[in-house]
């Protein structure tokens, strides 16, 4: 995925880091990177307001019950896949 315009930082390494930048789990240089990155390019934009939606969903229905860590890294890992086809 990509807007065609060239970035500092690929696009598929944003997108593999949205969770994490959602999480708040990165580094203030990787999320200011994140950022600059998601103002600059529509289509990641898109897919991070997305990801943003799932997880508020999720975050909705599923209360406070933090998820198993074997069960996030499976998810993680599928939605890694499921982009792998789609690109």
């Amino acid at each position: 995925m990509s807007c065609g315009d060239p970035h500092d930082k690929d696009c598929r390494e944003v997108l593999d880091k949205v969770y994490a930048y959602l999480d708040g789990e990165l580094d203030e240089h990787d999320s200011f990177d994140i950022r600059q990155h998601l103002e600059e390019c529509s289509p990641c934009l898109k897919e991070y307001d997305l990801d943003k939606a799932i997880k508020a969903l999720v975050a909705k229905h599923c209360g406070c019950d933090p998820a198993p860590a074997e069960l996030r890294e499976k998810v993680l890992e599928r939605i890694k896949q499921v982009r792998a086809e789609l690109s």
